[in-house]
């Protein structure tokens, strides 16, 4: 009798977000689910951790027969509660993140909390996905990522993932995905400006705006995929070492003379 996988699901629009209803109603069809979110939304929040101040954890029953958590951390806080405390070191099966409101593609994947929650995931050698879509509203209709997102989930829980990787998908605003393109990531990145005020006191602060730069014009990319109507589907690591500077960094000469 084939054992039926147990199934992580996080993400960083909090706990209430409608976007991890839709996930958590996919996955319930695929495994047993069992859910630790923030308890507030964590966008922006790449792979911070909590170090400063305790961390809570709280049962919650929003959505029945359904184990659900809450956290006071950020997302990668709800991985590491999730393997250490809820799970004791008995890994899951998968872990899925998501579904984000707004899309993680190009540079977005180093500040983005959905897929730093992936990526937390992928270190503790758990196979991991980030799912993401491209729509902030509230009432966001996720309808027509639903199929892909148990499609990947599915092929992930069949086939495993190289050591060291995870999964970036995301999904273009439309009412027929094409498809889905195994891209990698769009050489892009935001030209950021700080909108200065006042406050009421007539001190200043900054409120961060800007405009997304891309500067590649591939058709190989997650970008363009995304705009020509394909989900997008970035195989990502978490190792940064840049290999291919080595050889080049081994030609400097580093020797200090000893005095």
């Amino acid at each position: 009798m084939k054992r039926t996988p147990t199934i992580l699901v996080v993400n960083d629009d909090g706990i209430d977000a409608p976007g991890i209803k839709v996930l958590i109603d996919a996955m319930k069809e695929l495994g047993n689910v069992v859910v630790v979110a923030p308890d507030s939304p964590q966008s922006g929040m790449g792979h911070a951790i909590t170090i400063s101040k305790p961390l809570r954890l709280d049962r919650v029953h929003i959505y029945p027969e359904v184990e659900m958590y809450k956290s006071s951390g950020t997302p990668v806080d709800c991985v590491k509660l999730a393997v250490n405390k809820i799970f004791k070191g008995k890994k899951p099966d998968l872990c899925v993140s998501g579904i984000n409101h707004g899309l993680n593609h190009s540079i977005n994947v180093i500040y983005s909390g959905t897929m730093s929650a992936a990526v937390e995931g992928a270190i503790e050698s758990i196979p991991s996905v980030g799912f993401s879509y491209d729509d902030f509203g509230y009432d966001a209709d996720f309808s027509a990522c639903v199929p892909f997102v148990k499609m990947v989930a599915a092929k992930v829980l069949e086939h495993g993932l190289a050591p060291g990787t995870l999964l970036n998908v995301n999904f273009p605003k439309t009412d027929k995905i094409k498809g889905i393109k195994v891209c990698r990531q769009a050489n892009a990145k935001w030209a950021e400006e700080f909108d200065e005020r006042k406050d009421p006191n007539n001190r200043d602060y900054f409120w961060l705006t800007g405009k997304f730069q891309l500067n590649d014009r591939g058709e190989d990319t997650d970008v363009w995929a995304l705009t020509n109507g394909y989900a997008s589907l970035v195989p990502v690591q978490f190792d940064l070492t840049a290999h291919h500077a080595i050889p080049h960094l081994n030609n400097w000469q580093f020797n200090v003379e000893a005095e």
